[in-house]
């Protein structure tokens, strides 16, 4: 049988960001049952309706595919400005246009990491509504925010906080259960 085919999508386009180490983080903690590819979305265009209206770039329509084909998305952003990143919003917005919804009915989880006490909490609610609206199947918990990142992640990306790694352990497994129970819910 087949790996889950899990889309990785990072809110920060930095390489070294602690985002992307805690999205490779979750690659490595997954069941068995699942796998990670982290798509990179770094040359969709800033949206714009008049080049929406001459047809849809194709480096959108390639992200749009690969998430209509996942069998669940994996976010993980930091916090701008107590929201949502511009380019990861951007992303979404390009994602959404046109008939065929690849997120209508896609399992998402998210969780956020960030160098504050608070942990991202708050694009974490801002993102809920944004996937809400785009008819995606949210998983509520566990709800993870990363505080201190910069405390849990060494000098290569690698985390080095037993807590943090159990948190992302146990959501993956929840993940993959949630997969299954929207399956179900479509059939």
């Amino acid at each position: 049988m087949n790996p889950l085919d899990i889309v990785g999508l990072c809110g920060s386009l930095r390489k070294a960001s602690y985002n992307r180490h805690a999205l490779r983080l979750a690659g490595e903690l997954m069941p068995a049952s699942m796998k990670l590819d982290i798509l990179e979305w770094r040359d969709v265009p800033v949206f714009d309706a008049d080049v929406l209206a001459a047809g849809l770039p194709s480096t959108v329509a390639t992200v749009r595919e690969r998430i209509r084909r996942a069998d669940g998305v994996l976010i993980v952003t930091p916090e701008y400005n107590f929201s949502i990143p511009g380019g990861l919003k951007n992303v979404l917005d390009w994602t959404s246009r046109g008939d065929d919804q690849p997120w209508a009915g896609k399992p998402v989880a998210l969780f956020t990491a960030s160098p504050g006490p608070v942990g991202g909490a708050r694009v974490q609610y801002d993102l809920r509504k944004v996937l809400l609206f785009l008819n995606t199947h949210v998983l509520a918990k566990p709800e993870i925010f990363i505080s201190m990142a910069g405390t849990k992640f060494d000098a290569e990306g690698r985390c080095t906080d037993d807590g943090t790694r159990k948190f992302v352990t146990d959501q993956m497994a929840a993940f993959e259960r949630w997969i299954g129970a929207v399956a179900k819910m479509k059939a």
